[in-house]
């Protein structure tokens, strides 16, 4: 599947992808997110890829990042969108979120958010340019020396 705004080629996950294709996400997932609590093993993708909308993003057949789509819990949904350092900078992340938002609301989802470690000031950033404005709660995990923050979509970008 390919984004026409971009020349990217989206490849869906589920709990049965191939081992590559899991790695791969793995692996911008655990490259972007530093923080030890949210280490993933592949059995860790392979269990999300069940539950949530995990895509891996590629332009040609190199890795550029990954997103997540979290299904609406009590009509909220969660779109996290990541772009490895060396890709940033040429729309892919706007692409990946566009795709994200356009899941979450195909999924019913009432108000949209996002979570970003404190530390990430780029995706920080970008959650804002975005248009996730509203700061819901902010915490730390266990093992974790920075905190996450939960973002709110706000404004007309909302479902």
């Amino acid at each position: 599947m390919s984004d026409t705004r971009t020349d990217l080629r989206i490849e869906p996950l589920t709990g049965g992808s191939a081992d590559a294709l899991l790695a791969d996400w793995q692996h911008a997932h655990n490259t972007i997110v530093p923080a030890e609590s949210a280490y993933l093993s592949l059995d860790d993708v392979r269990e999300r890829a069940g539950r949530n909308v995990l895509e891996s993003a590629y332009v040609d057949d190199v890795l550029v990042g990954c997103s997540t789509v979290r299904p609406p819990r009590d009509g909220v949904a969660t779109v996290i969108a990541r772009v490895l350092p060396d890709h940033r900078g040429r729309g892919y992340g706007r692409a990946l979120y566009a795709r994200g938002l356009d899941r979450a609301r195909a999924l019913g989802a009432e108000e949209i958010e996002t979570v970003v470690l404190t530390s990430n000031t780029a995706g920080l950033r970008f959650a804002e340019r975005a248009g996730f404005t509203t700061e819901v709660d902010r915490y730390r995990l266990d093992g974790d020396t920075v905190d996450w923050v939960e973002l709110r979509l706000t404004g007309d970008d909302r479902p």
